[in-house]
């Protein structure tokens, strides 16, 4: 199935790129999202839960980048991950891009997902789904806007002095909070207030256009 979501940032498309490509910094902001292990600089592994209803629901898997295009603010990832419990997987393509935008920057981001075994039953409907993608996608957002509006300490001897030194990083392991500490991990998405809303939304819709 797939899917589309958009959120903005209050930076311009060249800040929020650099800060979207530290993973290690934007983990954190991400709703049941944990970074467990850095293996290279394209590639990670984390875990990440959802609650559908009574049915909680931990992957564990790897992310890794596909495409990256600093210039054109471009990228693709690659994510895959299996339930803890082992009752099924997921698989899905992330492409994402930055243009600009009136308060900053707005980021789109265009999913193909597929799940497989009892996992795909949990969240049966591509309704659900996208209403589930769209609640982490505007959580994840506050979030990180949320972190953005702390200040950041000055950067410590060592980081100037490399810097100065002409060491240079990778987007993706790019530092702007490196001295920073991290944001409180993010709580995963309670699927029980989800469903209560799709339901609503579709009472709203049905009974919106008569008139007493």
């Amino acid at each position: 199935m797939e899917f589309d979501n958009a959120f903005e940032v209050p930076l311009p498309p060249a800040e929020a790129w650099a800060i979207l490509m530290d993973i290690r910094r934007i983990a954190p902001c991400m709703p049941g999202a944990e970074l467990t292990e850095v293996v290279d600089h394209k590639t990670y592994k984390g875990r990440i839960a959802v609650r559908l209803g009574p049915v909680a629901l931990s992957f564990a898997g790897t992310v890794a980048f596909e495409e990256l295009d600093n210039v054109n603010h471009r990228a693709r990832v690659k994510a895959q991950g299996s339930d803890a419990k082992g009752r099924g997987g997921a698989n899905a393509t992330a492409a994402f891009r930055l243009e600009p935008a009136p308060s900053g920057s707005k980021v789109l981001v265009h999913t193909d997902l597929s799940l497989s075994g009892a996992v795909a039953q949990y969240g049966r409907g591509v309704g659900m789904i996208q209403a589930t993608a769209t609640q982490i996608m505007n959580q994840f957002a506050n979030n990180l806007k949320a972190h953005l509006a702390q200040p950041s300490p000055p950067a410590s001897a060592g980081t100037t002095a490399a810097t100065s030194a002409g060491r240079t990083t990778s987007p993706a392991w790019s530092e702007p909070f490196a001295d920073a500490p991290p944001p409180p991990a993010a709580k995963p998405i309670s699927g029980f207030a989800l469903i209560a809303r799709v339901l609503w939304d579709r009472i709203v819709r049905m009974f919106g256009g008569r008139t007493s």
